[in-house]
């Protein structure tokens, strides 16, 4: 029979096996410390794809469409790239000229015999081979302005003028000339419906393969008594005019 010593140690060490860890404590501490790293990695890894999102977005569509299991359609994709935008402005470019002219009296195949007085040649001046053409101002005048204009007309270039004289032709605007025995035309281009006076112009046949268009700028037409003196100047400088083709 047990005696009291051996009952109080019994109870005693039910006592303590009771506060003892159960067997398998330590390995559900470790699997709960492997399960939460697993949610701080699967947390980072998601903040990591959010940044990819954001800073390359085709780059996520292609990661996303990667992770797509074998076999599954893929419903996205790449993002189309904008258009390059190009806000440098086109470089103005000058028609080629004629060279230095000297006193303009001389350019293409034409010579200038009569100027108005005052007249003087501009530095101006388009050379676009079968067109090519000058102006001639006074001492003074604003850059780009001019007061007579000598147009030449070239090769297929004198079909351009054949038409411009048909379609005045057809419209009974202008009349027939002859100018130093040359054929012409005169006419007053460009009339304006808002009261602009229009640009007196002498179409002169120069030969077959040459023809010469002389007009006057509107403002200039203005320093003259009336439409007839205009068309006279106009014809002075056709009468000058000499070809050399």
């Amino acid at each position: 029979m047990p005696t009291l010593e051996d009952e109080i140690r019994r109870l005693m060490a039910d006592e303590t096996a009771s506060l003892h860890a159960a067997p398998d404590l330590l390995g559900r501490v470790m699997r709960s410390h492997r399960d939460k790293r697993r949610r701080v990695r699967a947390a980072v890894a998601a903040a990591v794809a959010a940044s990819v999102v954001v800073a390359a977005p085709s780059v996520a569509y292609l990661t996303a469409g990667a992770a797509r299991p074998i076999g599954e359609q893929s419903t996205l994709s790449a993002a189309p790239e904008p258009p390059a935008i190009d806000d440098v402005p086109p470089v103005r470019t000058e028609p080629p000229g004629l060279g230095d002219l000297g006193d303009g009296r001389e350019f293409g195949h034409v010579k200038v015999g009569y100027l108005p007085e005052g007249l003087q040649w501009s530095q101006r001046s388009v050379n676009l081979g079968d067109r090519y053409s000058t102006t001639y101002v006074h001492a003074g005048d604003d850059e780009g302005s001019y007061r007579v204009q000598i147009h030449l007309y070239e090769e297929e270039a004198v079909q351009e003028v054949d038409d411009q004289i048909q379609a005045y032709r057809g419209e009974d605007d202008g009349e027939e000339v002859t100018v130093g025995g040359r054929s012409g035309y005169l006419v007053v281009q460009n009339v304006g419906e808002d009261g602009m006076k229009g640009t007196p112009t002498l179409f002169l046949r120069m030969g077959d393969r040459q023809w010469a268009e002389i007009t006057f700028s509107p403002v200039y037409a203005q320093e003259f008594e009336g439409a007839d003196a205009v068309s006279d100047e106009l014809k002075k400088i056709g009468e000058g005019l000499t070809s050399t083709l």
